[in-house]
């Protein structure tokens, strides 16, 4: 992340060019982690249930004797 902590200082042309740069480079890695926290949840919800259901069958299968091959 872009941070400065005086509250003054004195910049050449370059280095609020680097500074513009930085900051959009900080708000596109932004945008982009939470996109891919969006569509990772909804996956990670499906994979869940995939799972919840899949082990709920072997246990059904357990309970009455057979084992899945």
């Amino acid at each position: 992340m872009t941070a400065i902590t005086a509250h003054h200082f004195e910049t050449t042309a370059f280095e609020r060019v680097l500074l513009c740069a930085a900051s959009a480079l900080d708000h596109f890695v932004a945008v982009r982690l939470e996109r891919r926290a969006a569509r990772s949840t909804g996956a990670r919800a499906v994979a869940a249930a995939n799972h919840e259901q899949s082990r709920a069958v072997a246990q059904a299968f357990g309970a009455t004797g057979l084992l899945p091959r």
